[in-house]
């Protein structure tokens, strides 16, 4: 069935049922898992009385962005390998999370991917678009949703 599945996680407690899940459908099937983090893109510099202000440097940001992931994906594969679960992780920097999680699919191989059913609630949620919808929408992959 499936022999590599991407868990799409950003450390938040419904994408933890989403990594127990993948966790659990990996082992059922004899699957590796491949544990994936968005990290959200620099953010854009702020101007005011002619002048910019940017809250840190994008070295400096790309160094705290690893530091995350390290964080979020470290629990993963401590959970994964619990379960007797092979287990890589990867992170990217990216202004569209879905894109980002469709690329990293495609580039670790994966056959299947695993995420939450939101991240985002409200307003923002409808005015940026559900990152979830977005990968339904455009992968080729069969895509497990948790809620």
């Amino acid at each position: 069935m499936y022999k590599n599945l991407l868990v799409a996680t950003d450390g938040s407690k419904l994408s933890s049922k989403a990594v127990a899940h993948a966790i659990g459908v990996a082992h059922a099937v004899g699957a590796k898992l491949t544990a994936f983090y968005a990290a959200p893109d620099y953010p854009m510099p702020a101007y005011a009385d002619g002048v910019v202000y940017e809250p840190v440097s994008r070295k400096e940001y790309s160094k705290l962005a690893a530091q995350d992931a390290e964080k979020i994906l470290k629990d993963v594969a401590t959970k994964a390998a619990a379960a007797g679960v092979a287990c890589t992780t990867t992170y990217s920097i990216a202004a569209a999370p879905w894109e980002a999680i469709l690329d990293a699919a495609k580039t670790n191989k994966c056959d299947g991917i695993v995420m939450a059913s939101h991240g985002r609630r409200g307003i923002s949620a409808m005015l940026l678009g559900s990152e979830t919808q977005k990968v339904l929408t455009h992968s080729k992959l069969p895509v497990i949703v948790v809620r």
